[in-house]
């Protein structure tokens, strides 16, 4: 069993997950490797949950774009569970990855989790009168 860090799990309410966003990021914990690699297609996620082939990749969309789980580029199939969110072999080794992902933070190399930017309705642009 893995350990998991208190520290994401206490935000995960502020970044507007879906309860299929929530299910697909489940999943994908059930089968995480120590330190947060996922080595699965979203279909194998999709078939441990039981969602659609599109609301499959709509969750995968949020996660990604909320920073929760990252995809490495050019690797097919290979997800990442942001450090904040994934799972450790041991307390160590989780404080460790927690500094590091705090600091990579601090500098920009990664991303810190994030809500979605807020949609912008076509009811708060002002409309041109004519005269």
């Amino acid at each position: 069993m893995l350990i998991q860090a208190h520290l994401g799990f206490a935000q995960l309410h502020s970044l507007e997950l879906s309860k299929a966003d929530y299910d697909l990021l489940s999943a994908m914990m059930e089968v995480q490797r120590p330190g947060g690699e996922v080595n699965a297609s979203q279909a194998e996620l999709r078939a441990r949950v039981g969602l659609s082939k599109n609301r499959t990749s709509i969750a995968m969309s949020h996660l990604v774009d909320r920073n929760i789980v990252l995809r490495p580029e050019g690797r097919y199939r290979s997800y990442f569970i942001h450090p904040y969110f994934a799972g450790y072999a041991s307390q160590e080794e989780m404080e460790e990855a927690l500094r590091e992902a705090t600091e990579a933070i601090k500098s920009g190399a990664l991303a810190a989790p994030a809500p979605p930017a807020p949609q912008r309705h076509l009811s708060a642009v002002p409309t041109r009168r004519s005269a």
